[in-house]
């Protein structure tokens, strides 16, 4: 019997099958045609653009986010031991360990100026206000560093980048107000002049490279209770009048070489390292016999109290101390002796220190000629006193009292001999003398150079400031 072969019926497990159909469903709805129509190419390509932009616009987000992230990391306020609440900032532990707070954001040219007012200055009041770098080290007080500055509350010093404070102002308790700016015009040339306040009046100021992210508003405090608040936004108020005295004031200057000129303050800006850095303020107007005296209060001794008082010829060389030159006499603060037209001194005077006042002036002769009017002042003047010129109100008196008593002496002398003496340099050889504190100590001849006698004030060591009177002698 003859066989018949049976078909063979190839089996297939149910999931491939499945699976099978299913791939092939995908690839024909995702691959094109193999003759795509004009109409589907260009559905084609628009579905692409539309999915490219979307990919966009979520990295454009994730960017943004990160940016602001990164942003949000970088200007936020920083602080150690110390409690924030609000703009009210407060000590937060011992007083082993020194409490730091720095603003989120550097002091700008429009916003250049901040103040703190002391609400409680604590056990011991080291409270310290000034500026800082952004990532500056909150274990240390502002000022200790490099690159950071501050005006400390307990001790009125400023401290530059450095431990080791110099004297600055005055101390600060409770209820003072402590400022501090930059000038609008330290922006533009990248060198920090950096000034502080107290009460709304200047204190000083100082000079510092500016850091590249700019320089940060910071408070610092050191012992219990001590607590403050913070005025970011504050204003330096100006009133027109302090503005025209100011300016009046420096019109009463004609030379100002390193020194710059505040009212009636005169603040030293040389380097102070050598002795060529001398800053040099001459007056406009010489003295004269309706002018002789003029006075300097020494507000700040600064470093090493290099300052020096005295009279010198209009062209006198700017990198010279007065009295060091020809044509110049000078007291000088820091050792006490005068110097006349040489760099060797000679014993004088007490040496001066802060607070001090010292005066100089000249006791012109009888028949003295104004060089520079060509008019003669024979008469001694009625003067109304101010209160700081009091104490040498008898200045005058005894310069003509006592040179009347010699004339009259001399007169005498020439009559009983019978001869005329011409007197050498007539009218031009006078005695300058020296003040401190409204007492004569001393006097010096001198004669007058052409022009006349300048008041001129020498200063030569970091942080010096004077405060000069030119017309003391009147109301």
């Amino acid at each position: 019997m003859r066989r018949t072969r049976r078909p063979r019926v190839l089996l297939c497990q149910p999931g491939w099958t499945i699976l099978s159909l299913l791939s092939s469903v995908l690839l024909r709805a995702l691959l094109p045609p193999q003759s795509p129509s004009p109409l589907g190419r260009f559905v084609l390509m628009n579905k692409m653009d539309d999915l490219n932009l979307h990919y966009r616009f979520l990295n454009w987000r994730r960017r943004i986010r990160e940016i602001r992230e990164v942003r949000a990391f970088r200007y936020q306020e920083r602080f150690k031991h110390i409690l924030v609440d609000g703009d009210t900032l407060s000590y937060h532990g011992n007083s082993g360990e020194v409490g730091c707070y720095v603003a989120s954001r550097p002091l700008t040219k429009d916003s250049n100026y901040f103040e703190v007012s002391i609400v409680d200055s604590g056990v011991r009041g080291t409270i310290a206000v000034g500026l800082v770098p952004q990532y500056y080290s909150l274990d240390h007080q502002p000022g200790w560093l490099p690159d950071s500055v501050a005006y400390h509350a307990d001790d009125g010093k400023l401290y530059n980048g450095r431990a080791k404070g110099r004297q600055f102002g005055s101390k600060c308790n409770s209820g003072d107000r402590i400022g501090c700016g930059i000038e609008p015009v330290s922006f533009d040339v990248q060198t920090a002049q950096i000034f502080f306040t107290k009460n709304g009046k200047r204190v000083g100021s100082t000079i510092m490279p500016m850091s590249p992210d700019g320089l940060f508003p910071a408070v610092g405090m050191h012992s219990l209770g001590e607590e403050v608040r913070l005025h970011l936004n504050a204003e330096l108020g100006r009133e027109d009048d302090s503005v025209m005295m100011v300016d009046s004031y420096e019109d009463e200057w004609g030379r100002l070489h390193d020194v710059r000129v505040c009212g009636t303050l005169l603040e030293y800006l040389g380097k102070g390292k050598s002795i060529v850095d001398v800053g040099l303020a001459q007056a406009r107007h010489p003295l004269s016999t309706r002018s002789h005296y003029f006075e300097v209060e020494i507000v700040d001794p600064g470093e090493k109290c290099y300052i020096a008082l005295g009279l010198a010829r209009k062209d006198y060389p700017k990198n010279r101390h007065p009295g060091w030159s020809r044509g110049s006499v000078a007291y000088h603060a820091d050792d006490g002796k005068i110097f006349h037209g040489s760099g060797v001194g000679d014993p004088f005077g007490p040496r001066c220190y802060k607070g001090d006042i010292m005066g100089c002036g000249i006791m012109f002769p009888r028949d003295y000629i104004l060089d520079s009017e060509g008019d003669s002042d024979d008469s001694c003047d009625t003067v109304i006193l101010s209160p700081t010129a009091r104490a040498v109100r008898n200045v005058r008196n005894v310069m003509y009292l006592h040179q009347e008593g010699e004339e009259e002496e001399e007169e005498e002398e020439e009559e009983e001999d019978g001869e005329e003496i011409e007197p050498e340099h007539e009218g031009r050889k006078v005695v300058v003398f020296f003040t401190r504190n409204g007492k004569i100590i001393g006097k010096k001849d001198a004669v007058v150079p052409s022009g006349g006698f300048f008041p001129t004030i020498g200063m030569l060591s970091c942080g010096e400031k004077v405060k000069v009177d030119l017309h003391p002698l009147s109301g």
